[in-house]
C-alpha cells in the first residue's frame, strides 16, 4: 500500500472526493497472513470492500484501482461485484495470470500500460484488451505510456495524467458511459 503507484491513485480518488481505501494484501508489510496465490487476497479485497462500503453506505459508485498483482484481484473483484462501476487497471499482469474470468466484464474501465515493462509484456496486455473490446455494452480504454518500465520510474506524471483524464471524462455528468 506504501507503493508510489498505489500512493498516487489512493490521492487522486481522495481529491475527487471518494471515501478511499488502501491497504496491504495479507503477508505484505505488516499484515498478518502469508501470500496465498490469490485466493485469500481477493477475500482480502471483498472484505476491504465491505468495510468501506459500511462506513460509507451513502456513496453513489464504487470503483477499483488496481497495480499489477493488485490489478489482477481487482479484476476478479470486479466480476463478483455488481455495484462496481469503472476500473483503472495498471499493468496488469495478462502474462502471469489467468483473466479469461473477465467474460463478460461487467464494467467499462482502463488499462495502462507501460511499453517498456519488463515485467508484464505489453504484447499480453493489448491481447487482454482486444478480447475485453470485443465485448458489448462495456467501452474498454487502453493507454500505453511511452518508455515507462513497470513501476512508471520516471513516467508518474503521464501515467497520472492518463488516469486523470480518464476520470475527468468518465465523472462528467454527460458521459455516455455508465
Amino acid at each position: 500500500m506504501n507503493n508510489r503507484i498505489v500512493m498516487a491513485l489512493y490521492q487522486t480518488f481522495v481529491k475527487r472526493g471518494f471515501a478511499t481505501l488502501r491497504f496491504n494484501f495479507r503477508g505484505v508489510g505488516k499484515s498478518q497472513g502469508v501470500f496465498d496465490n490469490g485466493v485469500g487476497e481477493l477475500s482480502d479485497a471483498a472484505s476491504a470492500l465491505d468495510w468501506v462500503q459500511s462506513i460509507h453506505p451513502e456513496a453513489q459508485s464504487t470503483w477499483i484501482a488496481g497495480f499489477s498483482f493488485g490489478a489482477w484481484i481487482g479484476m476478479q473483484l470486479l466480476m463478483r461485484r455488481p455495484e462496481i462501476r469503472g476500473f483503472i487497471s495498471i499493468a496488469p499482469p495478462a502474462n502471469m495470470y489467468d483473466f479469461t474470468f473477465l467474460a463478460p466484464c461487467p464494467s467499462s474501465g482502463i488499462i495502462i500500460q507501460g511499453d517498456g515493462d519488463e515485467v508484464v509484456t505489453p504484447g499480453a496486455v493489448q491481447k487482454l484488451v482486444d478480447k475485453l473490446r470485443t465485448q458489448k455494452h462495456i467501452t474498454i480504454h487502453h493507454d500505453t505510456i511511452p518508455r515507462a518500465n513497470h513501476f512508471f520510474e520516471h513516467e508518474m506524471v503521464d501515467l497520472m495524467g492518463s488516469v486523470d483524464r480518464y476520470l475527468d471524462m468518465r465523472l462528467d455528468p454527460n458521459c455516455p458511459i455508465r
